[in-house]
């Protein structure tokens, strides 16, 4: 929305529009995915023609493409699939915390500034998008996870693939996810976005048997708060 209709809406009693941070990756064939994991592809199924009015395309990917949101039954037999959990955890108040250049974890100390009336959803910013592998990236402590688990929290995001490294076959954080009923959001983009707390938007798919589910995750700016204040 431009300036002039922004100012127009608050002169006739309207509230200005609220900025929206779009903090999805690009979901298309070069959309990176683990090692061995489905690649996405897309094909033309009915096309636009004389014959036919419309064009349908039948895609096929993971769905651990893009920004997702894993499912308790990703990391446990038995466990809900992505389509049978609570939406409320992928929908409002969060926190969007800094720690750049924390290494391979995030650990606890690389958050402590942040901890004070913590919303219950919060989001780890690491590094640049541009500089993540689906090999090697930034994962979430144990410690860390715990630590959290006891603000009362709902869901944690990071802009990594992962909350656990790649070469992890134990997954301690995902367990921990389990242990404490908590949502998991990954591969966020928060490159553009400055500490602090946002309205978040990040609803999976109602997929009955998935064990995870690409979002569309976005921040909204909270009413009266401004860019990014706590």
């Amino acid at each position: 929305m431009s300036s002039s209709v922004s100012r127009s809406r608050a002169a006739h009693g309207a509230a200005p529009a609220l900025k929206i941070w779009d903090i999805s990756p690009a979901v298309d064939e070069q959309a990176a995915v683990f090692p061995g994991d489905a690649a996405y592809s897309q094909k033309l199924h009915f096309a636009l023609s004389p014959g036919c009015p419309v064009n349908v395309n039948t895609l096929t990917f993971s769905p651990h493409t893009g920004a997702h949101a894993d499912a308790p039954m990703h990391y446990a037999n038995g466990a809900p699939a992505i389509g049978a959990v609570d939406l409320l955890p992928y929908l409002g108040p969060c926190r969007v915390i800094h720690c750049l250049d924390c290494g391979p974890l995030v650990e606890p100390q690389h958050i402590a500034h942040a901890l004070a009336d913590l919303p219950p959803r919060v989001l780890l910013r690491t590094a640049a998008a541009a500089s993540q592998s689906w090999i090697s990236f930034t994962a979430i402590a144990p410690a860390t996870l715990a630590l959290l688990a006891t603000k009362n929290i709902a869901l944690i995001g990071i802009d990594t693939p992962s909350v656990d490294p790649a070469t992890s076959q134990d997954l301690p954080s995902h367990h921990l996810l389990l242990e404490h009923d908590l949502r998991v959001l990954e591969n966020l983009v928060l490159d553009d976005v400055p500490e602090g707390d946002y309205e978040l938007i990040a609803l999976p798919l109602k997929l009955t048997q998935a064990d995870a589910s690409p979002v569309r995750a976005v921040l909204r700016e909270l009413p009266g708060k401004g860019t990014g204040k706590p």
